[in-house]
């Protein structure tokens, strides 16, 4: 391969973990370039190249050492959006496919399969009347439910245990969860990749999924960043 292709193709890797030419001040790692990491001393990114995308990338990283320490990355994997790309987080409106932007907790983990050996996360078993309720006339809106309550309708409500390859591993992303805003969306998570892009949320391989579960620690307060390389919605705002 010719030099100048693989320049290219290095600087568009860069592109996509949000990072910048080395030897400036934004070699440094992605998370030491960003307002806000949860304050925790774990954090996974979500990059994507521009707010129409549909893929890019996730990263997990460990903040290491004393005085603060510095971060280290300790996986990465390709990632998928929204049918219709990224969104801000507090403005996007529910049922639009988009992935919202901004920084969240990770509340739990659950799955159709058995927690991968060494999950130290909470995880919560999908059961045949497993459902997360989007109905934004019930009072278990963006809340599991099991079984699903009668203000919750089926049509406006996801019944887990048919997403057998998405769910089999998921962690709950805490976007529009502690405090949820009707009509600003419900369930979005990540998940396991399915056959294309989700309908809003983050999903990876299954692999991929299964190494994020088995290095998620509890006690090092993980959060999630979604963003994009650059512009209004870039993931350093956060």
């Amino acid at each position: 391969m010719r030099p100048g292709v693989v320049t290219a193709l290095l600087s568009a890797s860069l592109l996509v973990l949000g990072a910048a030419p080395a030897g400036g001040a934004g070699s440094r790692p992605l998370p030491a370039r960003m307002a806000d990491t949860g304050g925790g001393t774990q954090l996974i990114t979500a990059v994507a190249p521009g707010p129409g995308s549909t893929t890019g990338r996730v990263t997990w990283w460990d903040r290491r050492g004393a005085g603060g320490g510095r971060w280290v990355r300790a996986g990465s994997a390709p990632a998928r959006f929204g049918a219709n790309g990224l969104t801000d987080g507090a403005t996007r409106a529910q049922g639009t496919n988009t992935t919202p932007t901004g920084l969240y907790d990770l509340p739990y983990a659950f799955g159709i399969r058995a927690a991968p050996r060494g999950t130290a996360y909470r995880y919560r078993a999908v059961r045949a009347d497993s459902w997360w309720c989007q109905d934004n006339d019930a009072r278990a809106y963006n809340r599991w439910t099991q079984p699903r309550p009668a203000d919750c309708r089926a049509t406006e409500a996801e019944h887990l245990i048919t997403y057998r390859a998405q769910y089999a591993h998921a962690l709950v992303i805490g976007f529009n969860y502690a405090r949820p805003v009707r009509g600003r969306g419900a369930g979005i998570f990540l998940h396991v990749n399915g056959e294309g892009a989700t309908a809003g949320c983050v999903s990876v391989p299954a692999e991929a999924m299964r190494r994020i579960l088995r290095w998620a620690d509890p006690a090092a307060a993980p959060h999630i960043a979604i963003g994009t390389s650059g512009g209004a919605t870039a993931i350093t705002r956060y």
